[in-house]
């Protein structure tokens, strides 16, 4: 079942994707969080000060929250609805992984939302291929 709804978010992102490639990325490489990090933080139960939200088509990281896909308007309002009333302190860890997160369509949206709205510790998931290559395949804990 993974693979298909992988699949499908593969085909439902291209489009976005090849739009997205030709963008500068918003975010430093001190915002960018390697995956064996995060999951050894899972792992650990060390990600109560974290938020981690999925803004692409699930959330497959364990302790994500779904937020939809971000390059659409009303998941990207979802998005900011559910995390107005936080500390503008709090780490949120945003990741997508329906392609390379440097040029994935949802990551964009999401972080500049985030640092709008005024948020200092946003941070991004390095998912430099795709959230099955990069975080399944390793056998990462995943919301089942």
């Amino acid at each position: 079942m993974k693979r298909i709804m992988f699949l499908l978010a593969m085909m439902m992102c291209f489009g976005s994707f090849l739009k997205a490639q030709t963008q500068p990325v918003p975010w430093t490489a001190a915002q960018v969080v390697a995956p064996d990090i995060l999951a050894a933080k899972i792992v650990k139960k060390q990600t109560q000060n974290i938020l981690i939200l999925s803004v692409g088509p699930s959330a497959v990281v364990k302790g994500s929250m779904d937020m939809g896909m971000a390059n659409d308007p009303q998941n990207l309002e979802k998005l900011k609805d559910y995390v107005k009333k936080l500390d503008k302190n709090k780490e949120i860890i945003v990741y997508c992984g329906c392609c390379p997160y440097d040029r994935c369509p949802n990551i964009r949206p999401a972080f500049n939302a985030l640092v709008e709205m005024g948020f200092k510790n946003v941070k991004i998931l390095d998912i430099p291929k795709n959230v099955k290559t990069n975080w399944i395949d390793h056998d990462y804990p995943t919301n089942d």
